[in-house]
């Protein structure tokens, strides 16, 4: 970068000035990073989503559909924009439409009417999406507010011109308002999820006499809105709870300009993005790398709550089936975002952080127990409660409100002490676990993992009752979080897993995945206790033993077998595809493995291998992560890798410090 680059304070933001010519941040964001992925190998299996941050408008290409990889950053065909709320291909869209301009054929299937499309006639940013449609010889620009989309279309002159919303999943519904010129679309679509009356519900507006409602018709698939002219400017409220509720939602945008909702976007961004300010002179490619970054650790997760005509909050309980009072979000996974996300946010977005656990603690009130993995709905569908984790920092970092905060550690101990009738809810075995001081093998799959989540999370409750002073509460669930050592074989110095009869599973393999074990093998899971290395240490016969075993992990070749899971899956795939060993960053399990050498006193081998991975697995571009990029948790990795500050053990909020691989300054620390 030339020497010439300065800061310059504009308002709240920091902008980047290079040769005279003012860069914002959301220049250097590149929406496609991550991109670049398949059902057998993925490099971040993300989504160009046009949002605000943490906004529940969503907006991105859709280049074939069909299943839940619908987006191909390569792709020279387009079927439309899809408003979506997918927050990873595995758990697939919910409530989604898909808006498609039509031209002279019409067509009642969106698989249909795609079209060809020009790279250079496509410009994606958070805020901002315009692409060309070729056959249909429209240009289609599109903004978002919170709840709200701003699309503007401008046809050739070309006969038979429509703007269609395709309904992607469940069943379509859709009445027009003549007099108010409203058209009303709902669809309940959900593929992951149990949600009791769900829809999701739209309102379009045309802001000018561009629909000429008496040809406009509906079909089995879509809506079709017929246009008079060459040009339409549509408003798109997106609702939860209901119609009325969307013509509320709809006052983010109708009385203003396309430019002024673009405007809007653009700075909600650039004052998130600014949360942190990397020195100027930084190496091009880190600076869009990290903004990059710091883009997906505010895509997910995403409000959805709503305000009424009184301004107060609201939102659809998929518990209950109807309005509840006070905030939501969805989208968010605390079996990933527990270890990097929640601790960037507690130091940039504390607010974010705050939001979350109160929209937790409605969740709690509406179902009975604090949520695990949730899109519109709780689906458990990875293990343990991870969001023990996320209380317990929250609690010290005095985030959450000292009420809230004894609410959550009541709602702690129901999971560490009540089982749910339905296994997303609450700690799948832990009747069995407070019997035997581990989970069965031969009851429960992926065992090894929740036994160690389990000791973990009762670790988090210790720390939370400790701080609010229950002491005897703190005492009881210290003991229990030393559970972890039930499965520890001194044999083979890997934990194991263990039957009802105390015996240990007697096919061991360590390099199998999967049975016992939850996307990762006994090498990687076995430091699965981010509250006492030192006590592994011990198990293991030493801190040479340990360090010596990392070693073995990074050094040695990447070693795998099927194991439970019967076939290869996408993480044995990527951990084999670079040249880091057993050491699968692509995946969670893995990601604290470099770090753990600063705390046996190896902060050289710390430093070298986390800057080898920045270097070499991350980047800005469509293949930029070594994995499932995983709802901010693998963003906020490399952000806090960067800046040498990584959270070793959240629930202390313990963070091991290195030597930052940037120059920065963290704003409103």
């Amino acid at each position: 970068m030339p020497n010439s680059a300065i800061t310059e304070k504009c308002g709240e933001n920091v902008w980047i000035k290079r040769n005279n010519f003012m860069m914002k941040y959301l220049n250097y964001v590149n929406i496609k990073q991550g991109t670049k992925s398949e059902f057998r190998y993925s490099r971040g299996n993300t989504l160009p989503l046009v949002q605000r941050p943490f906004g529940m408008a969503h907006l991105a290409v859709q280049t074939k559909g069909g299943d839940a990889w619908w987006y191909d950053p390569d792709a020279r065909c387009i079927e439309g924009l899809r408003i979506t709320s997918q927050p990873s291909p595995w758990l697939s869209d919910y409530g989604a439409i898909l808006i498609s301009p039509q031209a002279d054929i019409m067509f009642e299937n969106y698989s249909d009417n795609w079209s060809g499309c020009r790279n250079n006639e496509t410009e994606m940013s958070p805020h901002f999406l315009q692409t060309r449609f070729l056959r249909q010889r429209c240009t289609v620009k599109a903004t978002v507010s919170e709840r709200c989309i701003k699309i503007l279309a401008e046809f050739g002159d070309i006969p038979n011109r429509a703007i269609s919303f395709f309904n992607i999943a469940g069943n379509l519904e859709s009445k027009v308002d003549g007099k108010n010129k409203y058209i009303y679309i709902s669809t309940d679509g959900v593929e992951q999820g149990i949600a009791k009356n769900f829809k999701r519900y739209y309102i379009i507006s045309p802001t000018n006499d561009c629909v000429d409602f008496e040809k406009s018709y509906v079909s089995n698939t879509a809506y079709h809105l017929m246009l008079k002219g060459e040009t339409a400017e549509l408003n798109i409220a997106v609702s939860y709870i209901s119609f009325e509720q969307a013509e509320l939602n709809l006052h983010e945008v109708v009385d203003k300009t396309f430019k002024e909702v673009m405007s809007d976007g653009e700075q909600a961004w650039e004052q998130y993005l600014s949360k942190i300010e990397l020195d100027p002179a930084t190496n091009e490619d880190i600076i869009r790398t990290f903004y990059s970054c710091m883009y997906r650790t505010a895509t997910f997760p995403n409000i959805a709550y709503e305000y009424d005509e009184n301004g107060r909050e609201i939102h659809y309980s998929p518990y209950i089936g109807d309005v509840c009072n006070g905030i939501r979000y969805t989208n968010n996974g605390f079996w990933d975002t527990s270890r990097t996300t929640f601790p960037l946010y507690a130091l940039i977005a504390p607010e974010i952080y705050r939001a979350m656990l109160k929209s937790a603690l409605n969740d709690f009130s509406e179902c009975g127990f604090l949520p695990r993995w949730v899109t519109i709905a709780e689906v458990g569908c990875m293990p343990s409660t991870l969001i023990d984790s996320v209380i317990a920092q929250g609690v010290i970092c005095g985030i959450v409100e000292e009420k809230d905060a004894k609410i959550l550690l009541d709602a702690m101990i129901k999971h560490a002490e009540i089982a749910s009738n339905e296994e997303r809810f609450g700690r799948s075995g832990i009747e069995e676990y407070k019997k035997y001081g581990y989970v069965p093998s031969d009851l429960y799959k992926e065992s090894v993992n929740l036994t160690l989540d389990f000791a973990y999370g009762d670790y988090c409750i210790a720390k939370t009752a400790e701080f609010l002073g229950e002491n005897k509460i703190s005492k009881k669930y210290f003991e229990r979080s030393k559970n972890y050592r039930n499965l520890f074989d001194e044999e083979t110095g890997f934990m194991r897993a263990k039957k009802t009869d105390g015996e240990f599973e007697s096919d061991f393999d360590p390099f199998a995945w999967g049975g016992a074990y939850t996307e990762a093998s006994a090498w990687q899971t076995t430091f699965s206790v981010p509250h006492d290395f030192d006590g592994l240490a011990f198990l293991a016969g030493g801190e040479e033993k340990l360090v010596d075993m990392l070693d073995k992990i990074f050094e040695s070749e990447p070693l795998y077998r099927v194991g439970g899971y019967k076939k290869e899956i996408h993480e044995m795939t990527e951990m084999t595809s670079v040249n880091f060993g057993m050491c699968a960053i692509s995946n969670q399990p893995s990601f604290s493995l470099p770090y753990i050498y600063a705390l046996f006193d190896k902060k050289d081998r710390c430093e070298y291998w986390v800057k080898k991975i920045c270097s070499e697995l991350f980047s800005y571009k469509t293949d930029g992560f070594p994995g499932d990029e995983d709802n901010g948790s693998m963003s906020a990795w490399y952000i806090l890798s960067m800046i040498g500050r990584y959270p070793i053990c959240p629930a202390d909020n313990n963070h091991i410090n290195i030597t930052p691989q940037v120059k920065f300054k963290v704003r409103n620390l």
